[in-house]
């Protein structure tokens, strides 16, 4: 199994009371982490508003982070779960990712999807379209990043973009262009644009559900003769980790009372969300569960390890114990 970690960027509440000033050097050093270790990749959101609610938070933007954590690494691979595909022109974000996949001497991976936090997409003036729009214009939009990032040119007079000869100069270091990451688990839109144009999927569920999910991909897969091998399957997950079942409360008790320091009345609503996620437990318990994913077709695996910024333990933890038993 391949491993990615998130890094905090503040849209889960993640850097509150840390100084704007020190944002970037406790996001550096993280990155630099997982750099000299045994992750894969590096991750962060595509949000411009906080969560559980927009509360003015910090919230650092992705795709500079991309291209920044590209200039201070050297290994790790680059990625966002994932960019909502409306908030950027197709054509400008290919220019934008080739951009930063030179910076990092090759290392972006694109991960997209159609979007849905309804409160940011009206307050930056996006609008909200129904679902069946914004899937539109994932799937239009992953068509101009092919042609460009294949050809250095990209025509598509469609019902959502209308690019007209845009010319991308150089091409992604990436042979083939920058690996994409369909994210979502919608079966009859979201899977099918999957099963034509992505390297990697990414969806959740318990072990039965993402076996499920992963036969619909693997159908339309069949429907378009594509093999369903070529797809790498991923799942993202909150990791709450012990040397024991005993410290779990404690650790969630202190993790909801960091959020009821600026989101109050979200803050059980948080913990509860925590502590219901496969992957709480102690090592044992979570290279259990992994295993069990990795029987049904789970291939990657994208950790989100709550409060990291603040403290390392847990992150070294699995680092120590479940990353040497299943990588």
């Amino acid at each position: 199994m391949r491993f990615g970690m998130f890094v905090p960027q503040g849209w889960r509440q993640d850097l509150t009371g840390i100084e704007p000033r020190d944002h970037w050097r406790v996001m550096r050093d993280l990155v630099q982490h997982a750099d000299a270790g045994d992750w894969e990749s590096v991750w962060v959101y595509d949000h411009f508003h906080s969560v559980p609610e927009p509360n003015g938070e910090a919230v650092h933007e992705a795709w500079s982070l991309m291209s920044a954590f590209g200039a201070v690494t050297d290994r790790v691979r680059l990625g966002q779960m994932c960019t909502c595909m409306a908030y950027r022109n197709p054509a400008y974000l290919a220019k934008v990712a080739t951009t930063a996949d030179v910076v990092s001497g090759g290392r972006v991976e694109m991960g997209i999807g159609g979007g849905w936090y309804e409160h940011e997409w009206r307050a930056y003036g996006y609008g909200f379209p129904r679902a069946g729009e914004r899937l539109g214009m994932l799937d239009e939009g992953v068509q101009v990043f092919r042609q460009m990032w294949t050809t250095g040119t990209a025509t598509l007079h469609g019902r959502y973009y209308d690019v007209d000869g845009a010319m991308l100069s150089p091409l992604p270091l990436q042979a083939g262009g920058i690996p994409l990451w369909i994210a979502g688990s919608g079966e009859k839109v979201t899977l099918k644009i999957a099963a034509r144009y992505a390297d990697y999927t990414n969806f959740s569920g318990e072990p039965e559900a993402f076996a499920a999910k992963s036969e619909v991909l693997a159908g339309h897969c069949r429907d378009i003769g594509r093999p369903f091998e070529e797809i790498t399957r991923s799942a993202n997950f909150n990791v709450v980790v012990a040397e024991s079942e005993a410290e779990i409360p404690a650790l969630l008790d202190r993790y909801e009372a960091h959020y009821a320091t600026t989101v109050p009345a979200k803050a059980a609503e948080v913990r509860e969300d925590l502590r219901t996620g496969p992957l709480v437990g102690t090592p044992e318990q979570i290279v259990e569960k992994l295993r069990a994913y990795a029987a049904v077709g789970l291939g990657y695996t994208i950790c989100y390890f709550p409060l990291v910024a603040y403290d390392r333990s847990g992150l070294e933890l699995f680092e120590r114990e479940v990353l040497p038993a299943l990588a």
